[in-house]
């Protein structure tokens, strides 16, 4: 792990950016995760980590050994018992993280319709087109008016009691429809869901895994499909359907001679009025009054993806990074909203002059500046925040930025971009890729996503993805999983050189990089309209579960990232982790593993190790293909007369004259 001298001889930080700056002299008094994980001395708990602990009473905590007759908790629940509520509660609670953040972005969707606020709709077809999904005439109607009902429908998916479906559930497939009507497992209204996945985990009511996970799947596809779907589709249409764009993802981005204001979290609605704030003319006069040349924004963790997607603004930093911006001693202010945010960042800026500016009455932290941001007067919320960075300037100290690394990405990737790139304007559509699948030039398709994770090393997203485009395998990235990959130069076209042969020769066709960076963690929603396109398209089988495509959160983190993988499962699609905490309750962890073939038609998978994980993704679509009938080589015809007439409508002399 991390050491004071720059971590000299560790394997685990690959980051050449973050070894510099903990060598370097403003980093030797700052502990970070990496130090409290080689301090901690200790294995992590091996009850939590099997999933068999058990808090949900006042009788416990109950810890549960599988097998053991009298290991069992004092209500007499079991280890798979045990271990599917809190793998449900996992489940629930990244749903409940996706949803709140949805929501945000629903109600300031409704906010910009009604002409509130400094953001406008952007993407006209975009919204038609989801108006459409949602019932909504569009023929003869201002595009305000159009959005003012879709928002509002919009939100109301998020309360809805009857047993109707949520709208977006009818962009799947025809035959995943029916299979979530047959398994009744169809969501209703977002709320219900993680409401009732709690309530049926609570102690004395749902005892049966099995129906447990149902409810599991209808919680995380109320996520997937509901949530997460509508907080792309809906800032997709404010701020503008991402296109491709060139970048920097580095440490490196952070200004020695302007004010660094870095940006973390995940709503970005905070992050456009920053954007918008910081080229106001009084901003940046202020910025030169205290010294500095101008504003120099950054992105950290999802909001960084978010902004860097549609503004091509840099990323200083994935999530396990975030201390180390800050280590830096260049940042002026790191403005936070929710998720991802660690507590530790109070403490490192008592080290600098930096301070941490939260602006979410949702999420406040110790030693942090509290400003709230009012969506409604965001530009003046902005400058506020803002002004508070700025003053910081001139109290700046010793500070090291590694020079930036030249190696750049291209991000932009929506399924739109991909649907224009394949086809262009006038014939956009998946045809060119299924077809290259078919004919095995491209193997298949594999997502990586995610967190990053202090447990494994920082390069597994990078071994992982190295592997996969070499086998001929297009590759999808979202969240930190993306950042990463930038940084290790293989989320740009530059990188098919690393490609097998004819996926290489794909990229360099098309201009495609092999690795498309699709966004922040709720931008997975992207991939399972992506993949549903595919199928629609059609000679990949009915379903997603026919595809050849797999998916991985190799360094998962955050409980959103199984929220992620189940509604991935849901829909169809094989999903590998790293681990998962049902280990120790061997039914249940089987059923995982295994048994939700049956009524879903997927299951998770394990794998630790990062390149036997990419070996076992590659093993998964090739048993697609094989299943499809597509891996089966042509035999050799010889023509006769007879045969060539056929083919040319019996005109002689037409016909074929060589081999098939």
């Amino acid at each position: 792990m991390a050491t004071r001298n720059g971590c000299e001889g560790c394997t685990e930080i690959t980051c050449q950016s973050t070894k510099e700056v903990l060598a370097a002299a403003p980093a030797q008094n700052v502990i970070t995760a990496y130090d409290r994980v080689q301090r901690r001395g200790m294995s992590a708990c091996l009850f939590g980590s099997g999933g068999t602990c058990c808090r949900n009473c006042n009788m416990g905590p109950c810890q549960i050994i599988d097998g053991i007759e009298d290991m069992v908790g004092i209500c007499g629940a079991t280890a798979d018992t045990v271990a599917a509520r809190n793998f449900a509660r996992i489940v629930a609670a990244g749903t409940a993280a996706h949803t709140d953040h949805a929501r945000e972005m629903v109600r300031g969707f409704i906010d910009t319709a009604k002409g509130e606020g400094p953001h406008q709709i952007k993407d006209e077809a975009k919204l038609k087109s989801l108006a459409e999904v949602f019932g909504i005439a569009t023929e003869d109607r201002e595009i305000n008016e159009i959005a003012v009902e879709l928002g509002e429908k919009a939100l109301a998916e998020f309360g809805k009691q009857e047993n109707t479906p949520l709208s977006m559930l009818q962009r799947a497939t025809e035959k995943r429809q029916e299979l979530w009507k047959k398994l009744n497992i169809f969501p209703r209204g977002v709320d219900r869901e993680v409401v009732e996945m709690m309530h049926r985990t609570h102690m004395g009511v749902d005892q049966d895994y099995e129906n447990i996970m149902l409810q599991a799947s209808r919680c995380a596809l109320a996520d997937g499909w509901g949530s997460s779907m509508l907080s792309t589709e809906l800032t997709d249409i404010m701020f503008g359907t991402p296109v491709p764009r060139r970048a920097i993802v580095d440490l490196g981005v952070l200004k020695a001679d302007q004010v660094n204001v870095t940006v973390h979290g995940h709503e970005p609605l905070l992050a456009e009025a920053l954007c918008i704030a910081a080229q106001e003319p009084d901003m940046q006069e202020l910025a030169k009054k205290h010294g500095a040349k101008g504003i120099n924004l950054a992105g950290v963790c999802c909001t960084g993806n978010e902004i860097l997607m549609r503004r091509g603004i840099p990323v200083a930093a994935g999530f396990v990074q975030q201390e180390i911006a800050l280590a830096t001693g260049a940042v002026e202010a790191m403005v936070v909203d929710v998720q991802c945010v660690m507590e530790s960042l109070g403490q490192v800026v008592n080290n600098f002059h930096t301070d941490i500016i939260t602006t979410n009455y949702r999420a406040k932290m110790p030693g942090g500046v509290h400003i709230q941001f009012d969506e409604h007067e965001a530009i003046n919320s902005a400058k506020q925040i803002l002004t508070h960075a700025i003053k910081n300037y001139k109290k700046r100290g010793e500070c090291f930025i590694p020079e930036e690394k030249k190696l750049d990405v291209v991000v932009g990737f929506s399924h739109e971009t991909i649907n224009y790139t394949l086809g262009g304007r006038f014939r956009a559509s998946y045809r060119p890729l299924n077809d290259n699948i078919i004919n095995g030039r491209i193997r298949g398709v594999a997502a990586i996503v995610g967190c990053d994770n202090f447990k494994l090393a920082d390069d597994t997203h990078e071994i992982i993805a190295r592997h996969l485009i070499k086998n001929n395998i297009l590759v999808l990235a979202t969240g930190c999983a993306a950042t990463s990959l930038g940084r290790a130069g293989l989320v740009n076209p530059e990188a098919a050189r690393f490609c097998g042969e004819s996926l290489a020769e794909i990229c360099e066709t098309v201009g495609l990089p092999p690795v498309l960076h699709m966004g922040s963690c709720v931008d997975n929603s992207r991939i399972l309209i992506a993949a549903t396109q595919m199928v629609k398209e059609g000679g990949l089988g009915e379903d997603i579960s026919d595809l050849p495509a797999i998916g991985t959160a190799p360094l998962w983190m955050s409980e959103k990232a199984v929220a992620i993988g189940q509604y991935f499962v849901a829909s169809g699609a094989q999903v590998v982790f790293q681990d998962l905490p049902t280990s120790g309750a061997k039914r249940f962890n089987k059923y995982l593993l295994e048994g939700l073939m049956g009524p879903l038609g997927a299951h998770w998978n394990v794998e630790s190790d990062p390149q036997k994980l990419a070996e076992l993704m590659v093993e998964k679509i090739e048993q697609k293909r094989d299943a499809l009938g597509i891996n089966k080589k042509s035999e050799r015809v010889l023509f006769d007369m007879n045969m060539r007439r056929e083919l040319s409508g019996g005109v002689p002399g037409a016909g074929c004259t060589g081999p098939a």
